[in-house]
């Protein structure tokens, strides 16, 4: 193209997205142009100079032909036909049914729950449900579960899911209409969302996502014409046509944001858009005062934000009102919140915390649980009484504070007891660096830690916690916390100083080792019946180590002291506390499912969902790849389309003054744009993704393609007036639509399908529906019905029956049986391939929770002691002429062979709620076996130890010590140690006594009989045997006990050495027969000392004749 001799002026601001630097339109600022046409060169031409587009016309979707209405009543009867064919099948749950319509009964049921998911559609499906009379008590609580026994008007909770998705069809006809395309274009554009299967599928079952396209079409409907309208300039701003559309877009915001958080990429959508026309709008100086902007910010301000954000509050607060009693959701929530729920609420309690008051500690980030304990030890460790975080109000949650000492009394000896600390004449407060015990009342046992790693997180920084002692023991040092009140956490004044209830956040920081009591979310196994795990961590953070008081009593503590209660959140903070659950739980949904998929695989429709399989049948959640294919393809035409366009005007070439070019440009940017913002941002979440989640992208993609077609068959000169090309081509491709909708239906409907046509249509592998599910051809599916069956059992091959086993005291015997229901019928479920049912039997048997059959004699004692629950099973039997029973092959035909197990149900539960497949058995490896938990019994683990040992250079003091040896043997070893020190006390004084005497040997013998009491003395006080003094010794005398000494110092070295060898670890129970021992080693030493005595008098009495005789000399 050539270039003018003038560079392009640069553009001015125009509707284009975002991103685009071209203009989308051109604002001219001069009050004429020269007309390019050929009669009229040099005549000038009036146009607008305000911020109205060019080549624009009244879109007004009130202001369509009436022709148009007729096509629009025809897509929605045949949207109808579609979407509401059989809809009663599948008639057992599906997939996500699993948790909404879960929902559903506790929204019936006013029991509170916690779903990632805001309430509206959840609301409207609970209100169809009501409305057909469903009261609430099917739980929905697994795949394949039959709807028609217990009478669930599922068809009914189906029907606003499906009214959505009829509805879709008619919406996507206005909003192709308001956009400018022809009529025959906006009749394409609803037949593909009429026969799109994926669609299709999700409309027809008891899910969110076809409220959200509703929603989403919704706000593109009333955007696109509020857009339609501005772009006709200042002649339309704020007429009423101008402002219903605005506020249908903020009602359609409000709507898609209330029932999944998707609704932010449709409002950020808007909100881009929205900037480019202020934008575009301040431009227009001439027409638009300041005045009068500021009136179209304020109008878009009321109805895109303030008209949003009140439907949305207000759908939360529709929920608050229905949701008033405890569920298994008020876990998620904070104490503040819980206590507005019905039977959460508490009395008013007293406000401060003496030693002595029983109170109940609760943890404050992990959604409040109570500090716990019951009497079962952990099975590794220390296996001393486990402590948990347990989440509702219990007897085992009381723990009463006590000093690191019993108070005195007035004699000044220890009061001892629980009630110690009830009647002292000044009880002391709790304050900031207080050191306490805690003991739990119902066990007996004080909470302790020591170096010993918790049960499952097994870190270096973590340690055991645990419930040790029993009545009437002191403890050990290892009981000791001492309380670190976090004053920035605590309210201020006196709940920063001391304990006082609710109002002070504090620390327990154990004693010994330094650690801070500690709760994080890690669930302990079913020895702990899962729950959460208490540990003492070592530079743990603050929030999980952070506790409150929630109960306190003190008989001090009376009628008139200060009350304190839970704080009411009232609306507004319950509204923001959910908020932040709900955005921290679906931040926290990062595992792996069977049927999740990435955002590159989307567009080009890699892999679907299968959402249940029964009877040979399936639904599985699949695009229809022409659809798909088509609009991932307008999409990317867009994108080459703009980069060429940009390159273009870079260049100067002047392709914006085309008016088509340019309202393509903009109307098909607008869409890609909104297909751009709800699918890129999934690259960002590291949560679970499905299929189901590029549904609106899907919506704005398909917009695109309509808009793409429309241009390039009825709108660019070459084709403009040929009216044929957009007929026949809307014609061709909706009916090659049509005809992949109708080859891929059996998925969408679950209906009967034959393994050929679904390998035939099966292109790529990544497309995991079974083909194998199928029969082989459609003449084997006479006589099967659509009826599910329990998720163990197939339509063709007898389950044994399993029992179901009821909520009754342990050891007691539960029929599976209702007693109310004893009369209730089982409706067969199925007829076997091929065959006639010749005859029914009904039949209701009791049995125990082993399985055993019950006869009517146990059943009447059992009545009234225990809880009867009904279970429903249908057994199909297949007999041969002669009366024998045959067994049923895959397909249909008989085979004497066992009928194999049956399978477990295909399509595993959505995440969103429950996380992780909850039905997936976990097989744990032979290293994880643990052995069983045993019960807690008072005194016995501490009756074993007597006392509490000593803290060890570790600083553990009564951490358990396994001793391999028998009692007899370590009595011995005890026995033997206990002489051998004895014997190396009396060798020892020995060498004192020859020491002695070879020095003073000379002396006289008045010195040498002193110094021979000296020795007497010393063995005397060593060796507890010496009664005498010891006589002075001789040289010679010396020598020999020399000699004897060295030998018995080898004989000792060698006894020494080989006790060494064989000792044990002493243990506390062996303390009685070690003290018999030492009695029986003090007897051999006090004749040894004998003997020495003895010797000493002889030579004593040699060393005087030696004097005498020498005197006589």
């Amino acid at each position: 193209m050539a270039r003018s001799g003038k560079k392009s002026p640069a553009p001015p601001p125009a509707y284009a997205p975002a991103y685009a630097p071209p203009p989308a339109y051109e604002a001219v600022p001069t009050s004429a142009v020269v007309s390019k046409n050929k009669n009229n060169k040099n005549k000038p031409v009036k146009v607008k100079d305000d911020y109205a587009s060019e080549g624009v016309q009244d879109n007004d979707p009130f202001l369509l032909p009436g022709s148009d209405f007729t096509l629009l009543t025809i897509i929605t009867i045949l949207s109808a036909i579609v979407r509401l064919f059989r809809i009663y099948q599948p008639d057992s749950v599906v997939f996500d049914e699993v948790h909404f319509g879960g929902f559903a009964s506790k929204y019936i049921k006013g029991k509170f729950f916690m779903d990632v998911h805001p309430p509206l559609a959840k609301l409207m499906i609970t209100l169809f449900g009501w409305l057909a009379g469903f009261d609430g008590n099917f739980d929905f609580k697994e795949i394949g579960k039959d709807y028609i026994e217990p009478g669930v008007p599922y068809v009914a909770m189906r029907m606003f899911p499906a009214i959505c998705g009829i509805l879709l069809a008619p919406t996507m006809f206005l909003t192709l209409k308001a956009a400018g395309c022809r009529s025959t274009t906006a009749f394409l554009g609803a037949g593909l969302i009429i026969f799109e299967n994926g669609l299709l599928t999700q409309a027809r079952l008891i899910l969110l996502d076809s409220p959200l396209m509703i929603g989403t079409a919704l706000t593109a409907l009333g955007f696109t014409a509020f857009t339609n309208q501005q772009e006709l300039g200042p002649a339309k701003a704020f007429q009423p046509s101008w402002w219903f559309w605005l506020a249908i877009t903020g009602l359609g915001l409000g709507i898609t944001a209330s029932i999944k958080w998707v609704g932010l990429f449709t409002i950020a959508w808007v909100g881009s858009l929205t900037l480019i026309q202020l934008w575009v709008v301040l431009g227009d100086y001439k027409h638009v005062s300041p005045r009068a902007f500021t009136k179209h910010f304020m109008a878009r301000a009321f109805c895109l934000i303030v008209i949003p954000l009140t439907f949305y509050m207000a759908m939360f607060g529709i929920h608050f009102l229905c949701l008033t009693n405890p569920g298994d959701g008020d876990g998620f929530m904070s104490s503040e919140f819980q206590s507005t729920l019905n039977s959460k609420g508490m009395q008013d309690v007293p406000a401060d915390v003496l030693m002595g008051s029983r109170v109940t500690i609760r943890h404050v980030n992990t959604q409040g649980g109570y500090l716990h304990s019951h009497p079962l030890m952990y099975p590794t460790g220390s296996k001393q009484q486990q402590i948990t975080l347990y989440p509702h109000k219990d007897d085992n949650n009381m723990w009463l504070l006590e000093n690191q000492t019993q108070p005195l009394g007035i004699d000044g000896q220890p009061i001892n007891g629980t009630s110690a600390w009830n009647n002292l004449p000044e009880t002391p407060y709790i304050k900031d660096g207080t050191i306490i015990r805690l003991y739990h009342l119902p066990t007996h046992r004080r909470l302790h830690s020591h170096d010993v790693r918790p049960p499952v997180t097994e870190a270096d920084w973590q340690n055991e916690v645990s419930a040790y002692g029993y009545e009437g023991f002191d403890g050990d040092a290892n009981d000791f916390f001492r309380v670190e009140i976090a004053k920035k956490k605590s309210k201020g004044g006196v709940a920063q100083e001391r304990l006082r209830t609710i109002d002070t956040k504090f620390k327990l920081v154990h004693i010994m080792t330094g650690c801070v009591l500690f709760s994080h979310k890690v669930k302990l196994p079913d020895w702990a019946s899962e729950q959460q795990e208490v540990t003492c961590a070592k530079g743990g953070s603050l929030p999980n180590s952070l506790w409150y008081i929630e109960s306190n009593d003190h008989p001090q503590l009376g009628a008139d002291a200060e009350k304190v209660n839970y704080r009411n959140p009232g609306f507004f903070g319950k509204f923001w506390e959910l908020q932040k659950v709900m955005w921290k739980t679906n931040a926290g949904l990062v595992e792996s499912h069977a049927w999740d998929s990435r955002p590159e695989a989307w567009p080009i429709l890699r892999r679907g969902i299968n959402f249940w399989g029964r009877q040979h049948r399936q639904v599985y959640l699949m695009g229809n790849p022409i659809i798909w294919w088509s609009a991932t393809a307008a999409v990317v035409l867009y994108v080459f389309f703009k980069g060429i366009a940009i390159l273009r005007w870079q260049r100067s070439c002047n392709d914006y003054a085309n008016p088509i070019f340019k309202r393509f440009d903009y109307e098909v940017g607008t869409s890609v744009l909104g297909w751009a913002l709800h699918y890129f941002p999934f690259y960002l979440m590291q949560r679970q993704l499905f299929l189901h989640h590029y549904f609106p992208a899907l919506y704005f993609a398909i917009i695109a393609f309509c808009q793409v077609f429309d241009f390039l068959t009825a709108r660019i000169s070459l084709v403009k007036d040929k009216v044929i090309f957009n007929r026949l081509g809307a014609v061709l491709f909706l009916a090659l639509s049509m005809v992949v909708f109708w080859l891929f239906s059996p998925l969408a409907y679950g209906n009967p399908w034959t393994k050929a046509e679904c390998k035939r249509v099966k292109l790529f592998s990544t497309w995991d529906f079974d083909c194998n599910t199928f029969l082989d051809s459609y003449d084997n599916y006479y006589g099967i019905t659509p009826t599910s069956q329990n998720p163990s059992q197939t339509s063709v091959q007898p389950t044994p029956e399993r029992p179901a086993v009821a909520n009754a005291p342990p050891q007691a015997q539960k029929p599976i049986a209702n007693q109310e229901q004893q009369a209730a019928k089982q409706e067969p479920s199925a007829n076997p391939v091929g065959q006639r049912v010749i005859s029914r039997e009904e039949k209701v048997e009791y049995r125990d929770q082993d399985g055993n059959l019950l006869n009517e004699e146990q059943v009447e004692a059992l009545k009234g002691k225990v809880e009867f629950k009904t279970k429903y099973e249908t057994r199909t039997r297949v007999i041969d002429a002669n009366g024998n029973e045959i067994q049923l092959g895959g397909s249909g035909a008989p085979k004497v062979i066992p009928a194999p197990k049956a399978s477990q149900p295909v399509a595993p539960p959505h995440p969103d709620v429950q996380g992780v497949d909850q039905e997936t058995a976990s097989v744990p490896a032979a290293e994880d076996v643990v052995p069983e938990v045993e019960k807690s019994v008072d005194g016995v683990k501490e009756a074993k130890e007597k006392v509490a040992k000593p803290a060890s250079e570790s600083n553990e003091a009564t951490a358990s010590q396994d001793i391999e040896q028998s009692e007899d043997v370590k009595a011995a070893q005890e026995r033997i140690q206990k002489i051998v020190e004895r014997i190396q006390k009396v060798a020892d004084n020995v060498d004192n006594l020859k020491n002695n005497v070879a020095e003073k040997a000379g002396d006289k013998v008045e010195q040498v009989e002193n110094k021979a009491e000296q020795v007497a003395e010393k063995v005397q006080v060593v060796a507890e045997p010496a009664k005498e003094k010891a006589a002075e010794a001789a040289e010679k005398v010396a020598e020999k006990v020399e000699e004897a000494t060295e030998q018995s110092k080898e004989k000792v070295e060698s006894v020494v050495d080989n006790v060494k060898d064989k000792a044990a670890e002493k243990g506390e129970l062996v303390q009685e027969k070690a003290q018999e021992a030492g009695e029986k080693a003090q007897e051999v030493v006090l004749e040894m000392a004998d003997q020495v005595e003895k010797k000493a008098e002889e030579v004593g009495e040699k060393a005087q004749e030696k004097t005498e005789a020498k005197d006589e000399l």
